[in-house]
């Protein structure tokens, strides 16, 4: 039977995910150890149902209101300081300068935390998943530590606006407070580098739609959805059956583990025509309740990490056509996207000008 730990896989998923739609459906990957769903009707449900530990809620409504004019403020100022820095290179990797940078000292600026914790964070993002809960262990007692002092001298950035916060007339609780700064830290941060890096790819293997969109800004969010979904970050999310649970047929025990195959689920043609072209004028979904990509989720009103991405892409893309109105592939390169659990490119050599 086939298997995600198959060789050439990581480097070229694709192959595999067409044959698992069109044959294999729901099959169990002995090698990873977990049942594979990978066409998108079936991908989409099960990141909505609960009995396979689907995240819960996101911030309420109140909270959404405090995070995305600081995240945004935040992300104009850091890309626009990034961009600039390397305008005048004569070839320049996206990468290392820019798209793994840019989320995480974001977040960090938009938190009031020291810059110089903006590296230590990024570090974390890295190491994150290796550790329960995919958060890097130190990064609770650094916040907790920012909250103490944060509560005794209330500052400017988000971090002191959260703990200053009320919701129904109650102070936000520090673990809270805690679990929205670490989830723009963590879960925005690498998924959030890992997309810019796939958008940034996208529109500059597509110059025609790269000038339409330099030419129309408010083309940029039907670009990076589209790209979410030909090249999602997590290609693969994992979920735990909680209870007893019947998928296609058949009953999966409680602890079974579903690799959910949203890499997959994009290219799936039943739900997309002519699925591997990257199109900014692909028409979305008929029913908002179905998004059109599966990237950060289905279900949620709102995700913090989606929100980071989202405002990192479009403020990213806005500060790099700004800083170099000629921007192009380097002569000869071509980005090789890699990757199985966590997929973009690792490299992009680009021309400024």
């Amino acid at each position: 039977m086939p298997s995600l730990l198959d060789p050439g896989v990581e480097r070229d998923p694709y192959p595999l995910y067409r044959t698992l739609r069109e044959g294999f459906p729901l099959v169990r990957d002995e090698l990873l150890g977990a049942w594979l769903l990978s066409r998108y009707a079936d991908v989409r449900a099960a990141l909505v149902d609960a009995r396979l530990g689907a995240s819960g809620a996101g911030p309420s409504p109140a909270c959404q209101g405090l995070l995305e004019p600081a995240l945004r403020a935040a992300a104009e100022r850091t890309a626009f300081v990034l961009a600039r820095r390397i305008a005048g290179r004569r070839e320049v990797d996206l990468v290392a300068e820019f798209s793994a940078w840019l989320p995480a000292a974001a977040a960090v600026a938009a938190l009031g935390l020291p810059w110089e914790d903006a590296a230590r964070v990024r570090e974390w993002c890295r190491t994150g998943p290796a550790h329960p809960g995919g958060r890097h262990p130190e990064l609770g007692g650094l916040l907790r530590r920012h909250i103490a002092r944060r509560r005794a001298h209330p500052g400017t950035g988000l971090l002191s606006v959260l703990c200053d916060a009320r919701v129904d007339g109650q102070a936000l609780r520090d673990d809270t407070v805690t679990g929205l700064a670490g989830t723009l830290l963590t879960g925005g941060g690498e998924a959030a580098a890992h997309a810019l890096a796939s958008f940034l790819a996208n529109l500059l293997d597509h110059p025609a739609q790269l000038d339409l969109v330099r030419a129309r800004p408010e083309l940029i969010p039907g670009a990076w959805a589209e790209s979410l979904r030909r090249d999602p970050p997590a290609p693969v999310v994992l979920r735990r059956a909680l209870v007893p649970i019947s998928l296609g047929g058949t009953t999966l025990p409680t602890g079974a583990v579903v690799a959910c195959l949203v890499g997959s689920a994009g290219r799936d043609p039943f739900r997309f025509a002519d699925p591997d072209r990257y199109d900014i004028f692909r028409a979305g979904p008929a029913d908002p309740a179905d998004p059109a990509h599966l990237a950060f989720g289905a279900g949620q009103s709102f995700c913090p990490a989606a929100a980071l991405a989202a405002l990192t892409a479009e403020c990213g893309l806005r500060a790099l056509l700004a800083a170099m109105p000629g921007l192009r592939w380097a002569p000869g390169f071509r980005p090789a996207p890699r990757g199985l659990m966590a997929r973009a490119p690792r490299l992009l050599l680009v021309r400024p000008s």
